[in-house]
């Protein structure tokens, strides 16, 4: 399993910041080996809050490795925009999909499940288990 691709990430929020600090976040608790590859699509083209079409692309585009890409988005329009792109149909690489999962919990279950080498169907339901993590 280590010699295959690995599912890349894709975190889509209405920030930048937000977005890169979760992918640092996410990355740094996968650490201590192969990481799969994160990237952060968050805000506008031009540095605003929002989300941006060309941007998530592109970020998807970066991080596929042939094993599958995986979104999590933190709100509304963020998911509006992946599902737009889903259904155009040829924006993202195959293989992509849009995971309902907390946005930063969901973040770090999916990035160790696939730095460990688990396959899309998997990490994504370990993002989505992330909503029974309770913290009270």
């Amino acid at each position: 399993m280590a010699d295959a691709p690995l599912v890349g990430i894709v975190l889509v929020s209405h920030s930048a910041a937000v977005a890169e600090s979760v992918a640092a976040l996410a990355t740094g608790l996968a650490a201590g080996g192969t990481t799969a590859p994160v990237a952060a699509a968050g805000g506008t083209e031009d540095g605003g809050l929002g989300t941006s079409a060309e941007l998530i692309a592109a970020a998807a585009a970066r991080v596929d490795r042939g094993a599958g890409v995986a979104l999590l988005t933190d709100l509304g329009s963020a998911v509006l925009t992946v599902k737009a792109l889903l259904a155009e149909g040829d924006e993202l690489p195959p293989g992509t999909r849009l995971l309902d999962a907390p946005f930063v919990e969901g973040a770090v279950a999916a990035v160790v499940t696939a730095s460990a080498g688990a396959g899309l169907d998997a990490v994504g339901a370990a993002a989505t288990e992330a909503y029974d993590y309770r913290k009270v």
